[in-house]
């Protein structure tokens, strides 16, 4: 019994009265008390009285009280202990059987070691009393095992009712699905249909928990295969960010190796000249100290003429003075042209600041569960991993534009949905009221916030995981925005033409849609690249209303003027046009988006429909229509949730649509 004790004296014994639990509970916090014990802690505590609570003397956790209106005595009757305490109890508590000794026999005051076991009975037999209990009526049916060695046999659980307490639990009442003593089926269940044993529904129980079991057996296959696939991940990623890491570290070297040799070039340039220049002037060093020489031994010359008595002496040096003899001794290499006069390091500050500002080596894209997955795909795009095109559309949301302060109509003209911080942002472009808006979710309830322009802002694109850059027409601007949901103004680049659409083809370059052109910008609006491509010998870009970037990289153009879709390389080559020359489909095309999986989405504002595209730019099918609550549409964009976000331009309203089964 030395598992036993050691089990009572380390998990079965009550911190408060150092006893073996006497009719445990266990509380929230999972301490394990005596229920008399933990009620006369709480009577000490005035605020768990308040509270109507019990409180834990270890961690002064509170215990709601199922039914404060009893006793306070009886306020732990309803607080059952776990599951292992209970079984601990069963198994290794005071109350336990052994099997070494004959129960019978021990209650005459003897001593007989045992050989049977009753589970009916709960009783341990000897050869003799085994034999009287098999002749004996009412228990030669009960099933016995024989003990063939020291076995701890768990004592069946009397369990008392509450309110007729010297009375234990035997019936159970399927109506109520209540178990009770024989008084209370007397008194609260005699006119119940069917009151039955709880030995004869232990069975069809059994039979329950079996099935349980099953399910619960099956589940645990299923985590202990997550387990196992969670730990191969675990591998799997900590050696993706290695090479994450490996990669990072490469582009900081491969950067720095460019500064390097740039810096080099620099130095080399620099001593080249300098060690031209140190030359020159040690050979007008040389050149000087001669002429030094030549006029000190000259000035001696008339010294000694102007000692001398010859008068003919004196006249001739006079004469070779006069004619300039004595000067024409200069180094002729000093008045050479193309001489090194200074040298200077002109340092550009801001230039290079500017360099450095737009000297990415990426960005870490953190993706939460259920939103959009961006890998693989351009900066600026939305995806579409659960998006099912096939599958029929279902209006799942509708979100009004309008919000506290506008004093017009409010006309969303382009959307794009970002997952920030966990949720799901729709940023959108209100051109009537010279706003950004973002609209968001959070505790189930939804926010919104506003950034005021000051002019009509149209397109709209994701630069990063929160940030998202705006063309704002009339002002000849292209704003940056960050979005944490709030939105806030970063920068405002100034640009030489108005800009409608506009997509983010790398993190260091945009494309942006103007009279007749689509051009390649840098981050501070200069034109990298101007492109209008040519179907015929024709122009065919006429009003670049909407752009967007494929999984290719390559750029989707929605123009309303020509009324047909162009895809175009970052060259200005033309991919496919839609529809083909001399055929008109679309009515008058505006918001476009790609997904991940190449297909194309179009508005077509006059036709009030959403038009899906194959990857090549094939029609496949109206998938939205006015039927389904699109009128007037504009811009359109996607998530990661398989839904489709639709500008109603009139009604000021966004429609979601789902596409899949998971919403």
């Amino acid at each position: 019994m030395a598992t036993s004790q050691k089990l009572q004296e380390h998990f079965l014994t009550c911190t408060i009265c150092t006893e073996v639990f006497d009719n445990p509970c266990t509380l929230v916090c999972y301490h394990t008390f005596c229920r008399k014990c933990v009620v006369n802690y709480t009577k000490t505590k005035p605020e768990a009285i308040s509270a109507k609570s019990l409180q834990c003397p270890f961690c002064r956790k509170m215990t709601k009280v199922s039914s404060p209106e009893r006793p306070i005595d009886e306020w732990a009757d309803d607080v059952k202990p776990s599951f292992v305490i209970q079984g601990l109890l069963d198994s290794f508590g005071p109350g336990c059987k052994d099997t070494k000794n004959c129960t019978c026999c021990h209650r005459e005051g003897e001593t007989t070691p045992a050989t049977v076991w009753c589970s009916v009975c709960d009783d341990a037999l000897c050869d003799v009393c085994a034999r009287a209990h098999s002749r004996i009526s009412s228990t030669r049916h009960h099933d016995t095992t024989a003990l063939t060695s020291e076995a701890i046999i768990p004592r069946k659980r009397n369990i008392k009712c509450k309110e007729h307490k010297d009375e234990n639990i035997k019936f159970l009442c399927k109506d109520c699905k209540k178990v009770t003593c024989h008084t209370c089926c007397v008194i609260y269940h005699r006119k119940c249909e069917s009151v039955v044993t709880l030995e004869s529904e232990l069975p069809a129980l059994k039979s329950q928990l079996l099935n349980k079991k099953e399910t619960i057996s099956k589940k645990q296959i299923q985590m202990e295969a997550k387990v196992d696939a969670v730990k191969v991940n675990v591998v799997s990623e900590k050696d993706r960010y290695a090479r994450m890491e490996h990669d990072i570290k490469s582009f900081g070297n491969n950067a720095r190796e460019k500064i390097t040799l740039m810096e080099n070039k620099l130095l080399n340039e620099l001593k080249e000249v300098s060690e031209k220049h140190i030359e020159q002037l040690t050979a007008d060093l040389k050149s000087v100290e001669i002429s030094v020489q030549m006029y000190r031994q000259q000035t001696e010359l008339i010294d000694q003429i102007l000692q001398s008595e010859c008068d003919m002496d004196v006249y001739e040096m006079y004469q070779g003075c006069e004619a300039g003899d004595m000067d024409a001794i200069e180094d002729e290499d000093v008045k050479k042209r193309g001489r090194i006069a200074r040298i200077m390091f002109k340092q550009n500050e801001d230039m290079l600041s500017r360099a450095l500002d737009d000297l990415q080596l990426g960005e870490i894209d953190v993706q939460y569960d259920g939103m959009v997955n961006l890998e693989a795909t351009p900066v600026s795009q939305d995806t579409s991993n659960m998006l099912d095109l096939k599958a029929a559309p279902v209006l799942q949301d509708t979100i009004s534009v309008k919000v506290a302060g506008d004093q017009i109509n409010v006309y969303p003209a382009d959307v794009t949905v970002l997952p920030v911080n966990g949720l799901d942002t729709v940023v959108v472009t209100d051109c009537n009221n010279n706003s950004v808006k973002s609209f968001y979710t959070k505790i189930k309830q939804r926010h919104h916030s506003k950034l005021q322009l000051g002019s009509r802002p149209w397109g709209i694109s994701r630069l990063k995981h929160n940030q998202v850059a705006v063309t704002v027409m009339h002002r000849r601007q292209i704003v940056t925005v960050e979005v944490n949901p709030d939105l806030v103004l970063l920068s405002t680049i100034t640009t030489s033409k108005q800009y409608w659409g506009i997509t983010s083809l790398t993190p260091s370059t945009l494309a942006a849609g103007s009279e007749r052109c689509v051009d390649i910008l840098d981050m501070r609006g200069n034109v990298i690249k101007s492109m209008n491509a040519v179907g015929s010998g024709k122009e065919i870009i006429h009003t670049p209303g909407f752009l967007c970037t494929t999984r290719t990289g390559n750029i989707l153009v929605s123009d309303s003027g020509s009324k047909r879709v162009l895809c175009l390389t970052a060259d200005g080559d033309v991919v496919f046009t839609y529809p083909t020359p001399g055929r008109t489909t679309l009515g008058y095309p505006h918001g476009i988006t790609s997904t991940s999986t190449g297909d194309i989405l179009v508005t077509d504002f006059n036709q009030h429909n959403v038009v899906h595209l194959t990857e090549s730019g094939q029609f496949l099918r109206n998938i939205l229509t006015a039927d389904g609550g699109v009128s007037l549409p504009r811009g359109v964009c996607v998530d990661g949730r398989g839904r489709v976000y639709v500008c109603n331009y009139r009604s000021g309203e966004i429609k979601v649509f789902s596409f899949s089964n998971t919403v």
